[in-house]
């Protein structure tokens, strides 16, 4: 009886050992990818879709501190909107972050509601006149603990001619991009208690043109959107715990308003 105690406290140690390097494994693993789950999906101000959504995001880190990655995002909505189209998106990214400063280049590829009038359909297609693709640069920044204010900035570098990004010449020739960028400032209300609360506001315009991308299309500068987002987590099991966020929004230049529901579902 003692050899089989001591037999089995030394099966005992070595599954231990052995799931406690498999968790170390994991903390240490430079690939990984995450899934959300939204009533709909907004974005600058924008309403992108009103139908409900599944977002993933896989990626890959470059370097051991995870400050560098490469990865691809991915979302599609569960039903068609009421105009009859589907939206489904897939975008590339290599980005920095340090924690407090972020830079990320974007390929954006939204599939839906593509006029083949004015943009091309075809996802390989990145012609300056014709392209669907968005190059979106993206960057933030959060001021230190005692001032934990972010700021954020975006500007669409090339591409766009669904969005109306592009501008052409009388002749259909190429012109110029419009360089649309986003601008907001958010704010932790309420932070490190059961439920977190963000404040913030983001304006729109273009370096290249006098309309862009989030307003209404008659002001060279707008605010676009107004909101707070409320977070917390709720725990599901001893090992399991589910992120959840419900979000409210007024685009005030395009006149409409949005509840956002969301939970990361790993």
């Amino acid at each position: 009886m003692k050899k089989v105690i001591i037999f089995c406290l030394v099966v005992l140690g070595t599954g231990n050992l052995f799931a406690q390097e498999n968790i170390e494994n994991q903390e240490d693993s430079r690939l990984d990818f995450t899934a959300n789950i939204q009533n709909n999906h907004l974005w600058r101000g924008l309403i992108i879709t009103d139908k409900p959504v599944v977002m993933g995001n896989l990626s890959y880190a470059l370097d051991k501190d995870k400050k560098w990655k490469v990865g691809i995002w991915g979302a599609s909505a569960l039903t068609d909107d009421k105009d009859g189209t589907h939206y489904k998106e897939i975008n590339y990214y290599v980005q920095y972050s340090n924690g407090r400063l972020y830079i990320g280049l974007w390929d954006l590829f939204n599939s839906r509601n593509i006029n083949t009038a004015v943009a091309s359909d075809d996802i390989f297609n990145y012609s300056n006149r014709r392209t669907a693709h968005i190059i979106d640069l993206r960057t933030n920044y959060t001021f230190g603990p005692s001032f934990p204010l972010n700021i954020e900035a975006d500007i669409m570098l090339y591409g766009g001619a669904n969005a109306g990004e592009v501008v052409l010449e009388p002749d259909g020739s190429y012109k110029k991009n419009k360089y649309s960028t986003y601008v907001q400032a958010s704010y932790p209300v309420i932070k490190n208690k059961k439920v977190n609360l963000d404040a913030f506001v983001g304006a729109g315009f273009a370096l290249n043109d006098k309309t862009f991308l989030y307003g209404n299309g008659k002001n060279s500068f707008d605010i676009v959107n107004v909101g707070v987002k409320a977070s917390k987590t709720i725990k599901i099991t001893e090992h399991y715990s589910l992120p959840v966020s419900m979000m409210a929004m007024w685009n005030p230049s395009n006149k409409f308003a949005r509840i956002q529901l969301a939970a990361t579902v790993f």
